[in-house]
């Protein structure tokens, strides 16, 4: 697909049509942003490396602090014992396989779909182990009985058939509960079931999973989904994935400036993180560390994330970061208020390998080691 502009100009999978909605109780996210079309490209940001990473166990003793989650009140250990630790991924896995691009992008939306890159991809995983991953731009598996037979061959198509896993549960394996997006079924959340499992997803796999709201002309679905996770060690921790609109035309910027809203101030009545134990991760489609005089998105990021502010990034970012798209932007980011960490990117990384050994993905997985700050 290679960089469309310097922020995120690219796409998401298969474009979509404009869509109105409000977001919340009293309170409505919408911009005008006609001809603003889904579709992403982008990559990893670049944290501090750390070479590796290693399943991590997770507890949480002494809770002392508390806060108000989903009405309920949910307390995390700020004193001794030890502290939550876990692995945590956000990884765009959308691409295609040299000479495969028709059909890569008019039948699968560039969703991770072909047979090797798929194959290659749960190896990946299957030695990471991460506790909790998020999707952007990952093939689902039933849209199958939509694509014409001829059309099958190489791709999870050629030998997908009614009730088998859906290519998110195929590359992370068993273990795994996996929760979606509002209307899009190409953004999902992940957990580890002996880290912890989403609530109110009382299944393997959840479409619509995550909570969640389209913006007003800037496509269909919602590109931010917030998922509760109940954590087996005691409290919660709320995951919220982004896949911010792509382009860097001003209609595109306001779209991303309103998920951003969605995100801090009002989703469905309430911030998607909700201030007490949050990790924001995802695909902005902007660089906030590069791009703030030229991107309105991407100023609005650092209104709510920095140094001296609630949120910070965890996943390096600023001029004198590593680019880890494209050589030149970083628009894959981990962001909380209570959890800190070092990042690697597979193949970006000294001392690591790529997560497929040939030409496939734009994006290049953030996985960060966190815990409680």
């Amino acid at each position: 697909m290679g960089l469309c502009a310097l922020v995120g100009a690219c796409g998401d999978v298969a474009g979509d049509g404009d869509a109105s909605t409000t977001t919340s109780e009293g309170s409505t996210a919408s911009v005008s942003a006609t001809g603003t079309g889904e579709s992403t490209t982008g990559v990893a940001d670049t944290g501090t490396s750390n070479g590796s990473a290693a399943t991590s166990s997770t507890s949480i003793a002494d809770t002392s602090t508390a806060g108000e989650v989903g009405g309920s009140t949910q307390a995390v250990d700020t004193t001794g014992g030890e502290r939550l630790s876990f692995v945590a991924v956000t990884f765009n896995t959308g691409g295609h396989a040299d000479g495969e691009d028709d059909v890569a992008d008019e039948w699968y939306g560039n969703g991770l779909s072909w047979i090797p890159a798929v194959e290659q991809t749960q190896a990946f995983f299957a030695d990471l182990q991460p506790d909790v991953v998020v999707f952007q731009e990952v093939f689902h598996s039933p849209d199958c009985a939509e694509i014409p037979v001829e059309y099958h061959e190489g791709y999870v198509c050629e030998s997908w058939s009614e009730g088998d896993p859906t290519v998110a549960q195929v590359i992370l394996g068993a273990g795994y509960q996996v929760a979606c997006h509002l209307g899009k079924t190409d953004k999902c959340a992940a957990v580890k079931q002996t880290f912890g499992t989403f609530v109110g997803c009382d299944s393997d796999f959840c479409l619509d999973g995550l909570a969640g709201g389209e913006v007003e002309g800037c496509g269909s679905g919602s590109r931010i989904g917030r998922g509760v996770i109940q954590l087996t060690a005691g409290g919660t921790l709320t995951v919220v994935n982004v896949h911010g609109t792509s382009g860097f035309l001003p209609a595109d910027q306001l779209c991303r400036v309103a998920q951003i809203d969605q995100v801090f101030v009002d989703l469905d009545g309430e911030p998607a993180a909700n201030g007490v134990l949050d990790l924001v991760l995802g695909d902005f489609n902007t660089d906030p560390g590069r791009a703030a005089f030229t991107d309105l998105s991407a100023a609005r990021w650092n209104d709510f994330v920095g140094d001296d502010l609630p949120f910070h990034f965890v996943t390096d970012v600023g001029p004198d970061a590593q680019p880890t798209y494209a050589g030149l932007v970083n628009i894959d980011h981990q962001v909380s208020d209570a959890l800190t960490g070092t990042c690697w990117h597979p193949g970006i990384t000294a001392g690591t390998d790529p997560v497929v050994d040939f030409d496939y993905f734009d994006h290049v997985p953030a996985v960060c080691d966190l815990t409680l700050r």
